[in-house]
């Protein structure tokens, strides 16, 4: 049935022009190359540490335990350097991050998983074989293209489509009853340890896992010096987070860390927080006037950035996860999130120490007052709030405070940056962190004066808010259209993994006065309702038969009336129909029936058992027999 499967395997060649050049001198490339190779040789690593461990537990020779001890710190010690040089590249945010002069905090993407190109020739001819009954060859479905997707739509296009097409793969050749024998390796996406499994499941979440990877990298190489950049971030972060939740949600019991339930909750919570830090900046770039009630709101909006980020951290310092995420990353998320905790406080102080009493009248002072008043979490001690607002030295005093609250988070992020080797060599982020930090060591410097003897106050906590919240966006698969590439096998509804065919079987019927003696019902394929007795198709039609073929002429997608047709058009010498049978459920389980075998030693005969019936068979060959 499936003779034009060679040809139609060769469909999937056009897929290695859409990637990207492997072997391309650019800084991706050469990380994606490294980490490649990096990850193989943990993959040797790890299998000589496997193999070193089982000879220890089972020799017995001291001199032979001593060696394998000393070999296996080697192994050890190598897996170790491996792990820390792949943690370094995993913690390179430098090459996805834009080329734009603009100073921005860096976004931390993900590198793609690494895997094997996958063969799925010899597990085809098989299943080829015992299910559409015909053999054929395939080359491997996962070409380069797959493991180098350009960082653009036409690389996420282009994963999406795989994606689609190992639906049909699944329908068409992996039966719930069977394994096919093909073993899918990944590598984690941050500690390279290899994964297996035959699961085609494993395969299609891994492929999810690098579309929401391969949106983090587009997110984080924006420019948003401009809001356009910003919404193209917005978005290419808010679906990395949706790719990452419909994994979380619908692909379970995954080998590998990087595509467990904690792993991808943390990933979820990150790209959400890099979705509110966007908001945040294009909230700032639109806000051209100072007037108090914007100030408040981009404190708040600053607030509500580092509490994300607040969230985050405490995700990464879970057990599972604290020794799992790359030091980097840990100390980037707590570094913005005493950034955006010092900003809140500065914007917090701008807005109280450049207020002004408004000329418009009592509307606006009103308006004020109540955005004031919805600001902290709890009304701080003192006078009230309305009073503060006009009175300049109280604002002054409340504004020191604030801005001696922004300066000591700058100098806390400040030190956690200093702490990180890879964060040292951002430059971005050093200059930002120092920008902001003198620009709040300025202000409080115009606050401070010579006779000011009282002790600053506590700043009180700041409530934070968005005007924008976050959208988690899932997968839309639909947006990218696939042909199945395997449709000329026959409709997916019947011509499927989950059903079991007889042989083909070729027949000669030739008419006669009363026709060719059946009768046909439905279309794509159709199907033989009836033989008429004593008509010359009773001699080998079966009632049930699919018609796939008519002298030679494929008709698995053909109509009622075009087979109807192909029939009576047949010459004098009769015309050859080729049918396949569609074994029932009860067919299949028939095939698959259980038997137990108990032998009696005291009388010498055996009782066989076959689906509850007992036969009695006095040998032991008689009864497997049976």
């Amino acid at each position: 049935i499936c003779s034009y499967a060679s040809t139609l395997f060769t469909c999937i060649s056009f897929i290695s022009l859409q990637g990207c050049d492997p072997f391309a001198q650019t800084q991706r490339s050469k990380l994606q190359h490294r980490r490649a190779r990096i990850n193989q040789q943990i993959n040797k690593e790890m299998r000589m540490r496997a193999g070193a461990e089982n000879l220890f537990r089972a020799t017995t020779n001291n001199k032979v335990k001593e060696t394998v001890a000393l070999e296996l710190s080697f192994v050890n010690s190598n897996l170790q350097l491996l792990k820390e040089e792949l943690e370094e590249l995993n913690s390179n945010m430098e090459a996805y991050q834009t080329d734009s002069e603009a100073v921005n905090v860096p976004m931390i993407p993900l590198g793609l998983k690494e895997t094997k190109e996958v063969d799925f020739t010899v597990s085809i001819q098989v299943m080829t074989a015992s299910i559409y009954q015909s053999s054929t060859s395939m080359s491997s479905l996962f070409c380069q293209a797959m493991r180098t997707p350009s960082r653009n739509q036409a690389g996420l296009e282009l994963l999406m489509e795989y994606y689609n097409q190992l639906y049909y793969l699944d329908q068409r050749f992996f039966p719930a009853h069977r394994n096919l024998g093909v073993q899918f390796h990944w590598y984690d996406s941050l500690t390279g340890v290899p994964s297996c499994q035959r699961a085609l499941a494993f395969e299609k979440g891994s492929v999810l896992f690098n579309i929401g990877a391969l949106y983090t990298q587009i997110g984080a190489r924006q420019d948003r010096s401009a809001t356009c950049g910003i919404d193209r971030a917005i978005d290419a972060f808010q679906r990395a987070a949706g790719a990452f939740n419909y994994l979380k949600e619908n692909f379970s019991n995954a080998p590998s860390l990087d595509m467990s339930c904690p792993s991808l909750c943390m990933l979820v919570r990150l790209m959400v927080a890099q979705v509110q830090e966007c908001v945040f900046e294009h909230v700032t770039l639109t806000t051209q006037d100072t007037h108090f009630t914007s100030q408040l709101c981009l404190a708040q909006e600053a607030a509500r950035v580092s509490d994300v980020y607040l969230l985050v951290q405490q995700t990464m310092t879970q057990p599972l996860m604290k020794d799992y995420v790359p030091f980097s990353w840990a100390s980037m998320v707590q570094v913005k999130s005493e950034h955006f905790r010092a900003l809140s406080h500065y914007y917090a102080a701008a807005a109280l120490c450049d207020h002004v009493l408004s000329a418009e009248g009592e509307d606006c002072d009103k308006e004020a007052e109540k955005a004031y008043l919805q600001f902290y979490v709890n009304v701080p001690a003192g006078p009230p709030l309305c009073q503060v607002l006009q009175d300049p030295e109280k604002r002054r005093k409340l504004g020191k405070a604030h801005l001696r609250c922004a300066v000591i988070r700058h100098e806390e992020a400040l030190r956690v940056h200093s702490l990180c080797k890879i964060l040292r060599k951002m430059d971005i982020l050093q200059d930002v962190l120092s920008l902001t930090h003198k620009r709040s060591l300025d202000k409080y410097s115009e606050l401070d004066r010579e006779d000011d003897f009282d002790e600053t106050a506590e700043a009180p906590e700041i409530q934070s808010h968005t005007h924008r919240k976050p959208d988690i966006t899932p997968p839309n698969f639909s947006t990218v259209q696939v042909t199945d590439i395997f449709q000329r096998l026959g409709p997916l509804s019947v011509f499927c993994a989950r059903a079991r065919w007889g042989p083909v079987r070729l027949i000669c019927l030739q008419r006669r006065e009363g026709g060719l003696g059946l009768t046909l019902r439905g279309d794509s394929p159709v199907l033989v309702a009836g033989v008429i007795p004593g008509g010359c198709a009773e001699a080998g039609l079966r009632e049930g038969d699919y018609i796939v073929a008519v002298d030679g002429q494929d008709c698995k997608w053909a109509k009622h009336g075009e087979v109807v047709h192909m029939l009576k058009s047949c010459s004098d010498k009769g015309v050859e129909i080729s049918v396949v049978t569609l074994h029932s459920h009860d067919m299949q389980v028939r095939k698959g029936i259980w038997v137990c075998v108990f032998w009696l030693p005291q009388t010498e005969k055996c009782i066989c058992m076959v689906q509850n019936n007992i036969v009695k068979t006095p040998k032991l060959t008689v009864a497997l027999r049976v």
